[in-house]
């Protein structure tokens, strides 16, 4: 590809999740899913896996234009006021929720572009003051099912439609909305499966509960959440 043309892409953050190995590494790794970062760059971003080192420093988001909170394991439920641990925690990681948590605030107080997805969704939720359901009693695990989207709100501009296909991979969810968030889609059973900013002057800021890349090569709907955000990132505005 042209040189010009790669330089003219949005840089998106995107946080790598923390692996206990990868194929052909001989050590524990730092991942992104492959479809995330794909879709990324299909919709004209430029994809940076960026390492969580704590303590977390914004200037080292000094040159991105956007910032994508990915799917990965549970966060810790001190972390939304919870006293237990449910027996189905899984991938817990102390220093990916310091980073994460940090991230998160930051993006949402500097209005840099941000989509959250899944696990992200539930990590915006956390620092806005909202709580999670450990463990669901429906099994959202390996799931495909229609989402209904809220007319009239960004999702549903974003998407075209007021109701989607969803692939999901989550047994947490939503169990308290944070105050500075209103709902933007559900699912037949009534769990809360988007989200965007309630005043929207912080930013553009979508987050689902789904994995839109599982789709989004094939689904121009799943896709258009990545291409919104590659576009809002396009401003050229950069935020420490």
């Amino acid at each position: 590809m042209d040189r010009a043309v790669t330089a003219a892409r949005p840089l998106i953050a995107i946080p790598a999740r923390f692996s206990a190995g990868a194929s052909a590494l001989r050590y524990a790794a730092e991942v992104a899913a492959r479809a995330l970062v794909e879709a990324v760059h299909r919709a004209g971003g430029e994809p940076f896996v960026m390492h969580p080192a704590a303590p977390f420093e914004a200037s080292r988001l000094a040159r991105c234009d956007g910032v994508l909170l990915p799917g990965g394991g549970d966060l810790h439920p001190r972390h939304y006021g919870a006293t237990s641990e449910h027996e189905t925690l899984y991938d817990v990681d102390d220093l990916q929720d310091e980073f994460d948590l940090a991230l998160a605030s930051h993006v949402l107080e500097s209005g840099l572009p941000t989509l959250a997805v899944c696990r992200g969704f539930q990590v915006v939720n956390a620092v806005l003051g909202g709580t999670l359901d450990q463990h669901m009693e429906r099994d959202h695990r390996h799931h495909v099912h229609p989402v209904a989207v809220s007319p009239g709100t960004l999702l549903a501009k974003t998407l075209d439609a007021e109701e989607t296909v969803a692939s999901c991979y989550h047994h947490q969810a939503v169990a308290t909305l944070a105050p500075g968030l209103r709902p933007t889609a559900r699912s037949a059973d009534g769990t809360i499966e988007a989200a965007e900013l309630a005043e929207p002057s912080g930013g553009w800021f979508l987050a689902v509960q789904w994995h839109p890349e599982d789709t989004a090569a094939t689904d121009r709907a799943q896709q258009s959440l990545f291409a919104a955000l590659v576009r809002a990132a396009s401003g050229g505005r950069h935020a420490l």
